[in-house]
């Protein structure tokens, strides 16, 4: 059986999913604030949690940033329409979704299995022996099958635009100049490419990044060139 933690100090929203989550055949453990799921995950195996942003003590933020210092669970992070900034930064710091409250509980129900479903087949791929599976955070790259996966999700990337990925995910922390990416990509001298590279650069972060305008994975490294950070 699966186990969901649920962290929200609203003790009705958390009864609430507790019901629908059960209905579905999942075990919930439940929490009131960040400090007390931080406790639980330390002293039980869960497979997924969904934490509030706005708690006392602990918010959801902090408490989703220490989370990721130990594990990789799926994150779905709760909110109200007034805190679009906390959802960005919940999930620039590594939670995988956000419902807006009130949400549909069903809704909710959905997102857990599409998580859980994800979070197994990226179990899967990182329990494989093989050379040509390639992560960095929530970014992986089977190069045996040419395919990118970001949290989970198959992004869709054209020939130039997944072997210039691949480069950088492959040399992770490691920055390139514009002619560098060029010549073994295209191999050949590089001459006027900065608008080729750029473009397919801006491509690959609309792809890949919650919002590209702020990235988590590819980074620019002003008047030098371009990098995957490290996660």
């Amino acid at each position: 059986m699966q186990t969901i933690l649920v962290c929200d100090d609203d003790k009705q929203i958390v009864e609430a999913i507790d019901i629908y989550l059960t209905g579905e055949g999942f075990q919930v453990i439940k929490a009131y604030d960040g400090y007390e799921a931080l406790e639980l995950l330390d002293n039980n195996h869960v497979d997924l949690m969904i934490v509030d942003v706005m708690m006392p003590g602990l918010d959801g933020i902090r408490t989703t940033l220490k989370v990721r210092e130990t594990s990789s669970i799926p994150i779905i992070i709760l909110s109200a329409k007034s805190e679009d900034n906390d959802k960005i930064l919940g999930l620039n710091i590594g939670a995988d979704d956000y419902i807006t409250k009130p949400f549909n509980p069903l809704e909710l129900v959905a997102r857990v299995k599409s998580h859980m479903r994800r979070y197994t087949q990226l179990g899967n791929l990182n329990q494989q022996a093989a050379e040509n599976i390639y992560k960095c955070g929530g970014l992986l790259i089977n190069d045996d099958n040419k395919e990118v996966f970001v949290d989970g999700e198959l992004i869709k990337l054209t020939p130039i635009e997944y072997n210039i990925l691949l480069l950088l995910v492959k040399n992770a922390g490691k920055v390139f100049s514009i002619d560098e990416i060029y010549e073994q990509i295209w191999n050949e001298e590089a001459i006027g490419a900065d608008n080729t590279v750029a473009v397919h650069i801006r491509h690959i972060r609309e792809k890949i990044e919650i919002n590209p305008r702020e990235p988590r994975y590819l980074k620019v490294v002003w008047g030098v060139g371009y990098k995957i950070e490290k996660q």
